[in-house]
């Protein structure tokens, strides 16, 4: 009895404008374990700056450069350095990225399959060029809703944003159109960008995972009484202090919260509202209230053995129903109990499974009532929560299960992209 051919290894390009050794989990350990699969990876990607908006030090930008990580070959083209709340700096950002890496025709043409890790949607300018010109198939992971991401962040005024909305959305509505996958993070996306042009045979949910570097499988953190063996209820933010995460509307709800001696507040992580809300928490002297700043892998991993909750907020705009932020998956998957104001999935989701408090965005009132409700819970109650956080991340937003999940999908759009199809020929006859 014969076996069955294995499958055939693929040439797999990542477009991602933020890669290693920026903090971004999902293109990195896609990257890592593809690679580790067997297949050829290549990563096209910017300079690191995200996401203070600063280039890291020891790089200085050159229009060429090719490094091996592992078994990973990362192209770096340079980009306009830019995380401020300027919409001009921002868009110019965006759009140097999308047209540095777009000039990367030889990477294009010779993959058999591109992933676009679609935090922001002109990652995939390149992309769509190389399937027009090489019938090179690509699949987007969307992890940002565009125009709502552009228009609904505060960066550009009413007038503005309209115009914005105007000339982005015939894009987007191609951009998903001519993928041979879209991938949406969520439920709710996935109906969204269904009923903009995504193909229903042509789209998935598939839920982002943890990085594994933070994901700690020998601690029992429901256990660690460095969490559950002190009088101080410790509460928790971790990531990117930006402009959507709608942390002064935190800083006032926990100040409002000071006549509870027994609670504290840290806030780990760094962007470009870090000075305004350091300045906002001193204003508030009896709250306990404290910035760690940017923090390694291995200090997430003590973070977490020190929270009782972590907070998981964003504004309330109808754009994040249907948006599951990574900091969900890393409490999750640490065994962390969260507060959340992410209404839509993320709301549903924590009720649901019994795994926090929520509270409606925006709202310092009903954000100090969820706090004051977490901190009245009992150790057993905490650490029933944090087991069946755990068990969720477990069964639900591994690793595993997501890296899997998108090999399937790029394996599929490879092997209905024919070598005819390739072909400009061809390309131009699918047009029609």
């Amino acid at each position: 009895m014969t076996s069955a051919p294995s499958p055939r290894a693929l040439r797999i390009v990542i477009v991602s404008q933020y890669f290693r050794p920026e903090r971004v989990s999902i293109p990195v350990t896609l990257a890592d374990e593809l690679s580790r699969r067997g297949h050829r990876v290549e990563v096209i990607t910017g300079w690191p700056n995200y996401p203070e908006g600063k280039l890291f030090p020891t790089y200085r930008q050159r229009l060429r450069h090719k490094e091996l990580q592992g078994g990973v070959t990362v192209h770096r083209v340079p980009l306009i350095v830019s995380h401020s709340t300027s919409a001009v700096g921002r868009l110019l950002n965006y759009a140097s990225f999308a047209l540095t890496s777009a000039a990367k025709f030889s990477v294009g043409r010779r993959a058999d399959v591109v992933y676009v890790y679609a935090t922001q949607m002109t990652a995939s300018v390149g992309p769509s060029l190389w399937r027009r010109l090489f019938g090179t198939p690509y699949v987007l992971h969307v992890q940002d809703l565009w125009p709502e991401s552009i228009v609904g962040s505060g960066m550009v005024d009413g007038r503005a944003s309209k115009a914005i909305g105007a000339a982005l959305t015939p894009w987007l509505s191609s951009t998903y159109r001519r993928a041979a996958h879209v991938i949406a993070i969520a439920p709710t996306m996935l109906g969204m960008l269904r009923s903009r042009g995504a193909a229903a045979e042509a789209s998935s949910a598939v839920l982002n995972w943890s990085p594994r570097d933070v994901v700690d499988d020998s601690a029992v953190f429901a256990e660690d009484p460095a969490r559950t063996g002190t009088e101080t209820t410790t509460f928790v933010y971790a990531g990117n202090l930006g402009e959507l995460q709608d942390l002064p509307v935190l800083i006032d709800a926990f100040a409002s919260c000071s006549d509870l001696a027994d609670i504290q507040l840290l806030i780990a992580g760094a962007g470009v509202l870090e000075p305004d809300l350091r300045e906002q928490a001193a204003r508030y002297s009896g709250a306990r209230i404290e910035f760690l700043g940017r923090i390694d892998a291995s200090g997430m991993q003590v973070l977490n053995a020190r929270s009782d909750y972590q907070f998981v907020t964003l504004k309330g705009l109808d754009v994040f129903r249907g948006t599951i932020p990574s900091k969900l998956q890393n409490s999750l998957s640490a065994g962390v109990p969260v507060i959340t104001t992410v209404h839509g999935d993320v709301s549903d989701l924590v009720d649901r499974e019994r795994v926090g408090f929520t509270a409606e965005p925006s709202d310092p009132t009903a954000l100090a009532d969820a706090i004051r409700r977490a901190a009245a819970t009992t150790s057993a109650e905490r650490v029933a929560m944090a087991d069946r956080a755990r068990r969720f991340y477990e069964e639900n937003m591994s690793e595993f299960a997501g890296v899997s999940a998108v090999e399937a999908i790029l394996r599929d759009a490879a092997m209905r992209a024919t070598a005819p199809a390739k072909t400009r020929a061809t390309e131009n006859e699918i047009e029609r």
